[in-house]
C-alpha cells in the first residue's frame, strides 16, 4: 500500500499557527467592536454594523490585486509585509476613541487582512500534496475555525472581566506570537506565469474559480447575520453571557467533524458535503430566529458550526482545484473577494433589515437565501449530470 504524503509538516504547522493568530484578532474584534460602538462610543446598531462593512470594503477593493502582488513580490514577502502592518493596526485600536478615526483604522486594517489571508492561504495550498487538497485545506481551515471560537471567547472574556483597552493589548500580544511562528515558513518555489505588457482580467481574477467564488459570496452574505450581529442579538435576548459559549460550540463541532468531511470530500465528491452543509446551516439560522432560551442558542451554534465547517473549506478547495498550481494565489484571492463581498453586503443589508424589521426576520430572511442557494446548487448539479450522461452515449 502506497504511503500518503504527509500534510502536517513543520512548514504547514507554522502557517497554521500564523493564520490562527490572524483570525483570533479578526473574530475577536468582530464580536466586540459592535459592543464598543454601542456602549463606549454611544453609536447606533446600524453604525456598529458599519465597522464590519468598512473593514471588508477595503479588503474587497484590494483582493483582486493580491494575486498579482504575490506573483511580483513573492508570497512569503507579501505575507511578512502585511503581517507587520496588520499588527501595527491592531496595536492602534488602543488609541482609537473617536468613531470616525475608528472607521479609518478599520478600512486600513482590512487592506492588510486581505493580503495576508490571501498569501497564507496560497502558501498553505502550495505545501499540501495535490492528491490531498480537500483534506489539507480542510485542516488548514481549522485554523480559521479555531479563530472563530478563540477570538470571540478571548475578546468577550477581556471585555467582561477587564476592559476594551486590555482586550486590544491582549490581541496585539497574540498576534506577535503568531508572527514569530511565521519565521518557520519557507520560500515556496512555484513556477510563475511570464509577465505581460498589458494587464488583463486574469491578472485580477481566476476565471475557473469564479462560479465557486460567486456561490461562496451568496453563502457569506447569510453568514454575516451571525458574524456581525450575534453578540447584539444575544444581548437583546439577555443571553450575552452565553455568546462566548455559542462560539465554543460553533467551533467544537467544526473541529470534531473536519477530519471526516475532508476525507469524504476527497473520496466521494463535494456534493456529499455541500448539500448536508447547506441544510444544517439553514437549521441553525432557523434556530436563531426562534431562540428563546440558552439551550436553543447552543443548538443553533451546533447546526451553524456543522454547516459552516462543511461548506467554506469545501468551497475554497473547489476553487483551488479548478486551477493550475501556479494560479493558487489568484484562485484564493478570487474566492475571498466574493466571500468578503458577501459578508460586507450582508453586514449592511441585513443590519438594515434588523433595524427596521427585527432580528428574527433578519435570520429568517438569511435562512431563505440559504434555501435558494441549495436549490440553485441542486439544479446546476442536475444539469451537469445530464450533460455527462449525454456525452457518454
Amino acid at each position: 500500500m502506497k504511503q500518503q504524503e504527509p500534510i502536517w509538516t513543520k512548514s504547514f504547522i507554522s502557517i497554521f499557527c500564523t493564520n490562527l493568530s490572524i483570525f483570533i484578532v479578526f473574530y475577536g474584534l468582530v464580536a466586540t467592536l459592535p459592543l464598543y460602538a454601542l456602549d463606549v462610543l454611544s453609536r447606533s446598531d446600524e453604525e456598529a454594523g458599519l465597522l464590519m462593512s468598512i473593514f471588508l470594503l477595503s479588503a474587497i477593493i484590494v483582493r483582486p490585486f493580491t494575486g498579482k502582488l504575490l506573483d511580483i513580490f513573492g508570497k512569503r514577502k507579501m505575507m511578512w509585509l502585511s503581517l507587520v502592518l496588520y499588527l501595527l493596526c491592531t496595536i492602534l485600536y488602543y488609541l482609537m476613541h473617536d468613531f470616525q478615526a475608528l472607521l479609518v483604522l478599520r478600512f486600513v486594517h482590512g487592506i492588510w487582512f486581505s493580503i495576508i489571508t490571501t498569501a497564507s492561504g496560497a502558501l498553505a495550498a502550495d505545501m499540501i500534496p495535490l492528491n490531498r487538497r480537500g483534506a489539507g485545506l480542510g485542516y488548514f481551515a481549522m485554523s480559521t475555525n479555531l479563530g472563530v471560537v478563540l477570538g470571540p471567547f478571548i475578546a468577550l472574556f477581556f471585555v467582561q472581566t477587564f476592559s476594551f483597552d486590555m482586550l486590544f493589548i491582549a490581541l496585539s500580544v497574540l498576534l506577535v506570537l503568531g508572527s514569530l511562528a511565521a519565521l518557520a515558513v519557507p520560500k515556496m518555489e512555484m513556477v510563475s506565469p511570464q509577465p505581460k505588457k498589458k494587464l488583463s482580467l486574469n491578472d485580477f481574477f481566476e476565471g475557473k474559480a469564479m462560479p465557486v467564488a460567486v456561490l461562496g459570496g451568496f453563502f457569506s452574505f447569510t453568514y454575516a447575520s451571525v458574524l456581525s450581529y450575534i453578540s447584539i442579538y444575544a444581548q437583546g435576548k439577555g443571553l450575552l453571557g452565553l455568546a462566548s459559549t455559542f462560539f465554543v460550540v460553533f467551533a467544537a463541532v467544526m473541529l470534531l467533524t473536519r477530519p471526516y468531511t475532508g476525507r469524504i470530500f476527497d473520496e466521494k465528491g463535494p456534493q456529499y458535503i455541500m448539500i448536508p452543509g447547506m441544510v444544517l446551516f439553514f437549521l441553525g439560522l432557523l434556530s436563531l430566529a426562534f431562540m428563546n432560551s440558552g439551550t436553543l442558542f447552543m443548538i443553533a451554534g451546533c447546526f451553524i458550526g456543522l454547516g459552516y465547517g462543511a461548506l467554506v473549506p469545501s468551497l475554497q478547495a473547489l476553487a483551488i482545484q479548478r486551477t493550475a498550481p501556479e494560479r493558487s494565489g489568484y484562485a484564493t484571492a478570487t474566492f475571498f473577494t466574493f466571500f468578503d463581498l458577501g459578508i460586507a453586503l450582508g453586514s449592511y443589508v441585513l443590519g438594515l433589515i434588523a433595524v427596521y424589521f427585527g432580528y428574527q426576520n433578519m435570520y429568517l430572511i438569511s435562512g431563505a437565501v440559504v434555501v435558494c442557494i441549495l436549490v440553485v446548487y441542486l439544479l446546476l448539479g442536475r444539469k451537469k449530470q445530464v450533460k455527462e450522461e449525454i456525452s457518454t452515449k
